[in-house]
């Protein structure tokens, strides 16, 4: 049975702590890790605050076989990694004289003279591993101690990416024998996560002990993650196959695509495949829906157009809305958003009309029609398909949210229309 080797990244620098740079490293070093079947337990941030660094050495040293280091590094005061390192272990700094001649070298090929800071950057800590770092000052420095492997890089990106590709991944690749970690996604819209885990409750409990599965919710949307682990690939790639064949039967309704999929880009397949076309008539949604489809590469086969009739008069002038309708039932209407689904319909001479109208928010709501209610429709030339949204009091969110149930609408209308 496979052994998992485990990693904890530790980010080093004041800067990410003040929110004044996003931590980017720790993402691809996950995922990097997550390739080569290393599962990643804890990602650290701290300081440039030497007690801070110790607790978090020790915290990492209990916990992880790899320890991935970014940060800290540079030849001022304020970067205290190597230094703390050499505290850590016992060493002390010693300049390494390959390290000298490589940043030497460095300021030459651009012109520069090393100045005394810089020639700092030579003096690393006795018991590690030198890691020639070609495109910039700061070395990485490799370390077997305590039967952990720990690595020391830079916190610019790039020569961090460079260090982990050209130098430490090859290493890790040589020092353990890595199991196989497989991920699959099953993306689903239209449900909560506790009424999807209701559902799918005696299908969890008989997972085996190596296939794991997470709960990915997002606005609308709530991707279900099954993770596999193993000795091989294709193994554990058919037992994680032959689990989602058990899943879906269980959950099909809800289910619009695997992986990569986006909800988008699975109704423009959906279109597509049928050889159908869709037209918008967006009111509290301002064009965020077409924008949505047509981000998808060859949206042109499948969308017609759209109009943002934002104002009743428009809804009137451009759609040929009854103003005695709009006057009686109101913007913000089932009434309403059955005629602009229609009415676009015909106008753009589509299958499906889509239509959304509501009160976005924060402003606008009354005691009968409070912010966050929306009326969304879809007419297929034979019926109207609505829905009655009650979002939050939020505007973005209810605008995305909005955005997710009328492609949603649209999704299960094309399927029914199919069927």
């Amino acid at each position: 049975m496979y052994q998992p080797v485990k990693a904890e990244i530790i980010s080093i620098g004041d800067e990410l702590l003040y929110g004044q740079i996003l931590d980017t490293n720790s993402k691809w070093l996950s995922e990097e890790m997550d390739k080569i079947g290393v599962r990643v337990v804890r990602k650290t941030t701290v300081g440039d605050d030497k007690e801070s660094i110790l607790q978090a050495f020790m915290a990492a040293s209990q916990k992880a076989a790899i320890v991935l280091m970014t940060g800290g590094l540079g030849p001022t005061k304020d970067d205290l990694t190597k230094n703390i390192l050499a505290d850590f272990f016992g060493s002390q700094l010693t300049l390494f004289p390959k390290a000298l001649e490589d940043v030497r070298s460095l300021f030459e090929s651009r012109g520069k003279e090393l100045t005394a800071t810089n020639r700092n950057q030579a003096y690393l800590p006795a018991n590690c591993q030198y890691i020639h770092n070609a495109v910039g000052t700061a070395p990485g420095m490799w370390f077997e101690e305590q039967g952990t492997i720990w690595m020391s890089m830079p916190g610019v990106p790039y020569e961090m990416k460079y260090l982990m590709e050209k130098a430490v991944i090859p290493r890790l690749k040589e020092k353990f024998t890595l199991p196989v970690i497989y991920h699959k996604l099953v993306k689903t819209v239209g449900i909560g996560e506790s009424w999807l885990s209701d559902i799918i409750s005696a299908w969890e409990d008989q997972l085996p002990s190596h296939i794991r599965l997470a709960y990915l919710p997002s606005l609308g949307e709530v991707k279900l993650r099954l993770t596999g682990f193993g000795d091989d690939q294709e193994s554990i790639t058919r037992e994680v196959d032959e689990q989602i064949d058990r899943l879906l039967p269980l959950i099909e309704p809800y289910v619009y695509g695997f992986n990569h999929d986006t909800l988008p880009s699975a109704i423009g397949h959906l279109l597509a495949q049928r050889g159908k076309t869709v037209a918008l008539a967006e009111s509290c949604s301002g064009g965020y829906i077409s924008h949505l489809i047509t981000g998808i590469p060859g949206s042109s086969e499948y969308f017609n157009g759209a109009v943002v009739p934002y104002h009743n008069a428009f809804k009137a002038a451009v759609l040929g809305l009854s103003e005695d309708m709009l006057d009686s039932k109101g913007a913000v209407s089932e009434e309403t958003v059955i005629e602009m689904a229609k009415q676009v319909r015909l106008k753009f001479n589509a299958d499906y009309g889509l239509s959304s109208s509501g009160i976005s928010g924060p402003g606008g709501g009354t005691s009968t029609k409070p912010v966050g209610l929306v009326w969304i429709a879809c007419d297929d030339g034979h019926s109207c398909h609505t829905r009655k949204l009650q979002l939050t009091k939020d505007r973005t969110v209810n605008i995305h949210l909005t955005a997710v149930a009328a492609l949603n609408l649209l999704r299960e209308t094309v399927i029914q229309k199919s069927d």
